[in-house]
């Protein structure tokens, strides 16, 4: 099997685990920069938690690229350019969300994808809220390994409509950041970690998952209390964390 698959499978568990409550049945979706201009991506209707080989295919980035030209498609359109993505015709219909991943790795520097909806995370992004309490970060290991901001989108269509929204946060993100961002938030959907690593994928979503926690635990002892800015920035630009990070990411 390709070891990036392989890499894929395993991450995929790791985030459909019963017990860390992050994405159940049919939730979520993952994929991995292939090379060669592909990239792979959970097939429609495969759970994370049980997902094997047969549950991913391969998809053509350019195929990718040229569809997400246009500015509207019908749901009848989106089926069939999925099914014109596939490197492998005899692979499963992609996840409806395949545009979004691969516009992570046409616009921005990552190889892996994981698209989960953490109880923990939405309980936040699905009240009044919204996503609000994450703008600020309130224990440095959230700035280490989510970064120092997190993208925000308010709640779109999943599939075509939101990877074209996704498309301009993002670019908007690199224009003000010089970088692409490693959390996006997604109001009464979920969250989007984007890594170099398989392994990084899984912290920043475990950690999005603490940070979730604490901030609600923080309302029953009168709130928040948030680093300022400048506390941010000191934690985000040491060269100790720098040199964590790198470690905490690495396959």
């Amino acid at each position: 099997m390709d070891t990036t698959l392989s890499e894929l499978i395993i991450l995929s568990h790791e985030l459909g685990r019963e017990d860390r409550a992050l994405a159940i049945l049919g939730e979520g979706n993952t994929s991995a920069f292939a090379g060669n201009g592909a990239f792979w991506v959970k097939a429609s209707g495969s759970h994370l938690a049980s997902i094997e080989e047969n549950g991913f295919s391969q998809v053509d980035l350019e195929v990718v690229r040229s569809l997400c030209q246009v500015n509207s498609m019908t749901d009848d359109d989106v089926a069939v350019g999925l099914k014109k993505a596939l490197v492998n015709p005899s692979h499963r219909k992609p996840s409806v969300e395949t545009f979004l991943h691969g516009l992570c790795y046409l616009e921005a520097e990552v190889s892996w994808v994981g698209h989960t909806h953490p109880i923990s995370v939405n309980s936040i992004l699905c009240s009044q809220l919204g996503a609000k309490p994450f703008l600020k970060h309130l224990f440095p290991d959230g700035i280490v390994v989510c970064g120092a901001v997190p993208a925000v989108m308010p709640y779109i269509d999943p599939g075509f409509p939101l990877a074209l929204a996704f498309r301009d946060v993002l670019r908007h993100y690199l224009d003000r950041y010089g970088q692409a961002p490693k959390l996006l938030l997604m109001e009464n959907h979920g969250m989007v970690a984007l890594g170099k690593s398989a392994k990084e994928v899984l912290n920043i979503t475990l950690m999005a998952d603490k940070w979730a926690r604490v901030i609600q635990g923080t309302y029953g002892f009168g709130g928040p209390n948030y680093f300022t800015d400048e506390d941010t920035l000191r934690i985000n630009n040491r060269q100790d964390e720098a040199y964590r990070r790198k470690q905490l990411g690495a396959s």
